[in-house]
């Protein structure tokens, strides 16, 4: 495993790596094309940049977290949540390319890939893919839902995958406006919304579709007995998947001056996020805690039982 890790590592700095020289492409050199005169291949390194920048990094994410669900969850786990995302969400997408259902009439332009039927880059249901696993194991261990065995498992279940969807969409209240309005965008709406040119039909849509693939994704890992209860330790890499995204979008609409989306974004999504995240020790410990209270519990009740067999 431990060559795993280190792929899985390499992608993930990459994937930072990659969305800093994409900011820096968008924010300093598309406005100030005169800049490339003065870096070596300059006009080189920028139409690659802005051909294949988007895919790179949304590939490199992809690749660290489907590494990272097959070192915890194994194949299975892994199979399981990225049919679920991509098929829902790709489904979705190209429903709502199509009919307008359920973000709003809205087209994609170029520079996120190749389009599946014309419509959708296939990069975007992997976007969905990591950013709603990273979300949605967040949510589940800061609720402790893996820990809870009572009748209101269910209620809090639910909850979590509430939780996630909501993560999931704040992280899009900040990117769409930027990154539809930018002076290259890669999407734009057919009839702009009242929400800094995004409809509010956009994030019923974000929240319907991630609980759906969410909910999808936890009744198969039920079926298949696969817990998705982790340690802090082990929500690391989705938190910093989660934020490195978030703060790619906070820069873009910062420099759209786009301020509103940020203080809700951050409101709703990024410090739940961190919260969970701290949250998660605190579950962690009390489960092991219990588990190691009920060993000694039955060590001790076994025994006093071997203790009577010899008295008799």
């Amino acid at each position: 495993m431990g060559y795993l890790v280190k792929i899985e590592r390499f992608c993930l700095y990459g994937h930072i790596v990659a969305m800093a020289f994409g900011l820096a492409g968008l924010l300093w050199v598309v406005p100030h094309p005169e800049m490339l005169r003065y870096v070596p291949a300059g006009q080189t390194l920028f139409r690659w940049s802005m051909a294949g920048g988007g895919v790179g990094y949304i590939l490199l994410g992809t690749i660290a977290v489907a590494l990272y669900a097959y070192r915890t969850f194994g194949w299975r786990g892994l199979t399981a949540f990225a049919l679920a995302a991509v098929g829902i969400s790709l489904s979705s997408e190209l429903l709502g390319t199509s009919t307008g259902f359920p973000f709003g009439h809205y087209t994609y332009l170029n520079g996120l890939g190749y389009k599946v039927a014309g419509l959708v880059p296939f990069t975007i249901p992997l976007s969905w893919f990591y950013l709603g696993m990273s979300s949605l194991l967040l949510a589940w261990n800061g609720l402790g839902v893996g820990n809870r065995r009572d009748r209101y498992t269910g209620l809090w279940a639910m909850g979590a995958i509430a939780l996630g969807a909501t993560l999931l969409t704040s992280w899009d209240f900040v990117l769409d406006p930027a990154m539809s309005q930018t002076e290259l965008p890669f999407w734009y709406w057919h009839q702009p919304g009242a929400f800094f040119g995004m409809p509010y039909q956009n994030f019923a849509g974000w929240l319907g579709t991630g609980v759906v693939f969410m909910t999808v994704a936890l009744l198969t890992w039920w079926r298949l007995d696969i817990s998705p209860s982790l340690s802090q330790e082990q929500l690391t890499l989705p938190l910093t998947i989660y934020l490195a995204n978030f703060g790619f979008a906070l820069v873009m609409s910062l420099a759209a001056g786009f301020y509103l989306p940020i203080a809700m974004g951050l409101v709703t999504g990024v410090l739940p996020a961190v919260r969970c995240w701290q949250v998660a020790r605190l579950n962690h410990l009390a489960a092991s805690s219990a588990e190691t209270t009920a060993a000694l519990a039955q060590s001790m009740e076994s025994a006093v039982t071997a203790a009577k067999v010899v008295v008799k």
